[in-house]
């Protein structure tokens, strides 16, 4: 029987299917009784769960990430879609088509890899030039980066998200250099193939896309600085180092692609290329979140339920024809 996406779930529907699970919590209700909040997934999105009346060692039987066979029933709360679990049971991974559950770029990998290296190829500066192809040369990490997705969930969350993503801000690096003569374009280009290559590290996505030990101590913009500075002092020892102003350069807008403090990055942007980075960085981000929380909205009216992330609702309704 063919599997039910969660993007096919409309309200009201009977379910006995089987998901990825991850972040089960056990909670206790206003009336101190326990329930079991989680996360069920497959390739075409993420659904919020909820088992009613459930007791520890149901609680400890359901994996932190994996798989289970679910029957339960499809509601809206607060205009999202929920499902209230009546039954669980876990199911092994060698069981499943992993392919119906670990969302995928549509895009060609090979090609889109082809391009960032294309386009890195355009990079002046011999010592960036060195620097880039030096990670470029780490042909395990290339694989990572390859497959890796950009986040856990806010964008770009499928395999070959980050792969795509560094892309996407590559390709609108380029069309927007001729507008601004005055930046250092090798800083910039040399700087998006970098500022999320930690993301390698910080994110597991065997089974199901999760932090690391390390990325969750650490996160992906220490990592990045410490891979940075790690290829470096390689090419240090090798007779070419890198010089420190540029060095600095670089790390500046890694660290600082978040573009606030409350973002994350330890510190703001403090240089034309930086703020480029970090604004290209937000809109591709955005423009992918935006498109899958259309795509993937129960509703189906002309606004999507609030979004929380982005502190609104988005307007769905296409007012151009695009045969047009």
């Amino acid at each position: 029987m063919a599997h039910l996406f969660i993007k096919d779930i409309q309200p009201g529907r009977t379910l006995e299917e089987t998901y990825m699970v991850s972040q089960p919590v056990l909670r206790h209700t206003s009336r101190g009784d326990l329930y079991i909040a989680m996360f069920l997934s497959d390739k075409t999105g993420k659904v919020n769960s909820r088992i009613w009346q459930a007791t520890e060692d149901l609680y400890q039987s359901i994996p932190s990430e994996g798989f289970v066979r679910i029957r339960g029933k499809s509601e809206l709360y607060q205009g999202n879609l929920q499902i209230i679990i009546n039954d669980v049971a876990v199911v092994s991974p060698e069981t499943v088509n992993l392919s119906d559950y670990m969302p995928r770029t549509d895009k060609n990998i090979g090609q889109m890899y082809q391009q960032v290296k294309d386009i890195l190829a355009a990079i002046q500066n011999p010592d960036l030039k060195r620097l880039v192809d030096s990670f470029l040369a780490d042909h395990e990490l290339i694989k990572q980066f390859c497959a890796a997705p950009a986040a856990m969930s806010m964008h770009h969350a499928y395999l070959g998200g980050l792969l795509e993503h560094t892309l996407n801000m590559l390709q609108a690096a380029q069309a927007l250099f001729p507008l601004y003569p005055q930046i250092q374009k090798d800083l910039v280009l040399a700087a998006i193939f970098l500022h999320d290559i930690a993301k390698t590290q910080e994110l597991s996505y065997k089974v199901a896309f999760s932090y690391t030990d390390t990325g969750q101590l650490l996160g992906h913009i220490i990592l990045g600085t410490q891979m940075i500075t790690q290829k470096a002092d390689i090419l240090a020892l090798d007779g070419t180092p890198v010089p420190q102003p540029i060095l600095d350069s670089l790390l500046h807008i890694v660290v600082s692609h978040h573009g606030q403090y409350d973002f994350g990055s330890p510190k703001l942007p403090a240089t034309p290329e930086a703020f480029m980075v970090s604004y290209l960085d937000n809109l591709d981000a955005k423009m992918n979140q935006t498109a899958t929380l259309i795509e993937n909205d129960a509703t189906e009216a002309h606004w999507t339920s609030y979004q929380k992330s982005l502190e609104t609702r988005l307007y769905r309704n296409r007012v151009i024809d695009l045969s047009e």
